[in-house]
């Protein structure tokens, strides 16, 4: 009789988990790397939103690196439009997760959305402040 452990449905997760993830050092900073690109390009093919402030941010940041504003100034000029696209990810995020589980209305499932979406209308504002306090 072996006196090793049966393994758990919980260590067959784990081990599939650890599997998914890949190899370690450059191979999984390259996987992770890859995963990315794949993300942008999802996210840009199948959300308006996130197409739009792509577009946003393709005009911005050239005005923002022809002001003749301190770099500083510049860099959170760039900086408020570029966090605009990691909060529509994210809300993209959560939003295909929750449609991911059930695509039935839920008082939670609405939360989570109106919560991103929340977010994303206060990343935007924030970016019109502080274009608006620095330009004006």
């Amino acid at each position: 009789m072996s006196s090793e452990p049966t393994p758990t449905a919980a260590d067959a997760a784990a081990n599939a988990a650890a599997a998914l993830k890949g190899r370690g050092g450059l191979a999984r900073i390259c996987n992770a790397a890859g995963y990315s690109v794949a993300g942008l390009r999802a996210a840009y093919a199948g959300e308006a939103a996130f197409r739009q402030l792509v577009w946003l941010n393709l005009l911005l940041i050239p005005v923002a690196l022809l002001l003749d504003v301190s770099r500083v100034e510049r860099a959170v000029l760039i900086g408020a439009v570029v966090l605009g696209l990691i909060v529509e990810l994210l809300n993209s995020a959560i939003e295909a997760t929750v449609d991911r589980i059930s695509l039935a209305l839920h008082p939670l499932s609405g939360r989570a959305k109106d919560m991103g979406s929340a977010a994303q209308l206060l990343a935007l504002c924030l970016v019109g402040l502080i274009w608006g306090v620095i330009l004006l």
